[in-house]
């Protein structure tokens, strides 16, 4: 019966490891595809000028950061930014790139120092949102 037991705990404790080893290379995968959706994000600048008046929504994810904003316009250029959503689980928030689009009035302003990935995302999901208006 000892020897029984032995063996159970052995088995358990393999596959109790086998598990953890699957799920963190799942993990360091989904981190990975994070990364290098982040590195392949191309921000483009979009003329204002051309832009309606109006407001737009945009949105955009790259897994572990996802942004949805609202862009208002008028005249040609952007008056305010809402962030309606902004899911950031690792690193900082970076919600005052919004500030600094609308301050100089483009896109391709600086990233927020230790918020780089959710700066790159809420710039392009306000990118997305005013391709809404051309």
């Amino acid at each position: 019966m000892k020897l029984f037991r032995k063996k159970l705990v052995r088995l358990a404790a393999g596959a109790c490891f086998l598990a953890c080893l699957l799920c963190g290379t799942v993990y360091l995968k989904h981190v990975a595809d994070y990364r290098r959706a982040v590195r392949e994000t191309v921000i483009e600048e979009i003329d204002l000028s051309q832009v309606s008046n109006g407001t737009y929504g945009g949105e955009y994810d790259v897994g572990l950061v996802s942004a949805r904003v609202e862009v208002t316009v008028v005249g040609g250029a952007i008056t305010g930014i809402r962030i309606l959503e902004h899911k950031n689980d690792r690193g900082g928030p970076a919600e005052a790139v919004v500030e600094a689009i609308v301050d100089q009035q483009r896109i391709g302003v600086d990233a927020v120092t230790g918020a780089t990935n959710s700066s790159t995302v809420l710039k392009k999901a306000v990118e997305n949102a005013l391709r809404q208006g051309l």
